[in-house]
């Protein structure tokens, strides 16, 4: 076989064959297929794109690539869930707990942030202690006992799209929808969950700013991983604003605590329901979602999701007392006010220049090397549809910068206040199964 012939055959619009796909992914991976060729192949998938079974056999041979984690050891039916990333998402925070406090296990391997959306990792470890490399069996131990376990991906998952996606982020191939589904797939079949619900973005701060980009990544990935005998279902919710009022590392545990605790933060609270629902019905443990949603709710309101926080925290090292004590959490130095500059309503807010202008202020990474400070972060004020009086404040910066310039003039930009009331946006869209 030909890396040549395969390029021509997808430039042509052809249909690749599974023995022509597998050569060229772990001819790639070895090296014995160079860049170049690399890149013609993935410039035609971008022109020609790939069909579902195509995408699917694609993701199941860069899950090959690699190791996979086996979780056989762990009892019950695992589900995990996978955010396509946004700003001041919190869910997994809320979303694990509760799914662990009804009997299910989450198995939940997760990465650091970079750019404008916040890593889980950096946030957990704004709790003092908190382990998030664990050994494998310490990893299987924690969720057979406590139901769920958050850590950082260990081993060789999915090489081939690591090295994929290195090639595509130089070669303007980042942007095809078969590529990008098999690249987040690829981990997510890789971590070893036997069914997965995705929670993808839309709007200004999600990769993905229209609702049909969203809903046609979300149908791809929901393709694959039911192609590959995982259970899949897609929500598909609102990112054309900040989830919730925080956004940062401290600040957002908290507010995930504050959830848990039945703080009623509507669209927070809300989507973490939702996704835990469908997490719920995947493993079998509700016969319908209505069912799921209320023995959640029930969980939250006797204490129980909030005793499996603890339990996680407490599990993995962390100081307990943290969250029994939210104002234990790091904190910044200063807070300084963004306020409004005419009366109004707000009827526009850019959530990525939100999630750039808590990068400034060290809540983000700029480059992968970047130091996080937990203790920084913003507040929300003013939220779409909130009316606001000249000089009221907008956001509050939680900066150790007594004046954050930069910052300062991204929250300016990102805000919109206009004459006329506009509605709250909706906040789930679609869900996908």
């Amino acid at each position: 076989m030909r890396m040549y012939d395969v390029i021509v055959k997808k430039r042509d619009g052809g249909e690749l064959t599974k023995e022509e796909i597998q050569f060229f992914v772990e001819g790639y991976t070895k090296g014995d297929i160079p860049d170049y060729q690399a890149s013609a192949l993935t410039m035609a998938i971008y022109f020609q794109g790939m069909t579902q079974e195509e995408t699917a056999t694609l993701t199941k041979a860069m899950v090959d690539s690699g190791e996979t984690i086996d979780l056989s050891e762990i009892d019950g039916k695992k589900v995990d869930k996978h955010s396509t990333g946004g700003v001041g998402d919190k869910v997994t925070f809320i979303v694990g707990p509760l799914v662990a406090s009804i009997g299910i296990p989450v198995a939940k391997m997760s990465g650091r942030g970079l750019g404008h959306t916040g890593g889980t990792l950096d946030k957990l470890e704004s709790v003092k202690g908190l382990e998030i490399e664990m050994s494998k069996e310490k990893f299987i131990e924690n969720v057979n006992k406590f139901k769920l376990a958050v850590a950082g991906q260990t081993g060789n998952l999915a090489p081939a799209d690591k090295k994929l996606y290195a090639l595509r982020d130089v070669t303007g191939t980042v942007n095809s929808l078969p590529l990008i589904a098999g690249s987040i797939m690829s981990k997510k079949i890789a971590s070893g969950a036997d069914s997965i619900v995705l929670d993808v973005k839309t709007g200004t701060g999600a990769f993905m700013k229209t609702l049909e980009d969203s809903e046609a990544l979300a149908r791809e990935m929901v393709n694959i991983g039911n192609n590959l005998g995982r259970k899949t279902v897609a929500v598909i919710s609102d990112m054309n604003q900040p989830l919730g009022y925080e956004v940062g590392n401290a600040n957002e545990i908290k507010e995930a605590a504050e959830i848990l605790q039945g703080s009623p933060v509507e669209d927070l609270r809300t989507l973490s329901l939702e996704i835990a629902s469908h997490m719920a019905v995947l493993a079998e443990k509700f016969p319908s979602y209505e069912d799921a949603y209320e023995a959640l709710e029930a969980n939250i309101e006797n204490g129980k999701a909030f005793q499996s926080l603890r339990n996680l925290i407490e599990a993995q090292g962390g100081d307990v007392s943290m969250i029994d004590d939210l104002s234990k959490l790091p904190q910044a130095k200063y807070q300084v006010e963004v306020k409004a500059d005419k009366d109004g309503f707000v009827s526009a807010i850019d959530a990525e220049s939100i999630g750039v202008a808590a990068m400034y202020l060290g809540a983000g990474r700029a480059t992968k090397d970047d130091e996080i400070n937990h203790g920084v972060g913003i507040t929300m004020k003013k939220k779409i549809g909130d009316s606001v009086k000249a000089g009221e404040p907008l956001v509050v910066l939680l900066s150790d910068d007594e004046q954050p310039e930069d910052s300062i003039q991204k929250v300016q930009q990102a805000y919109t206040i206009s004459n006329e009331k506009v509605e709250k946006p909706t906040l789930i869209h679609n869900i996908i199964k």
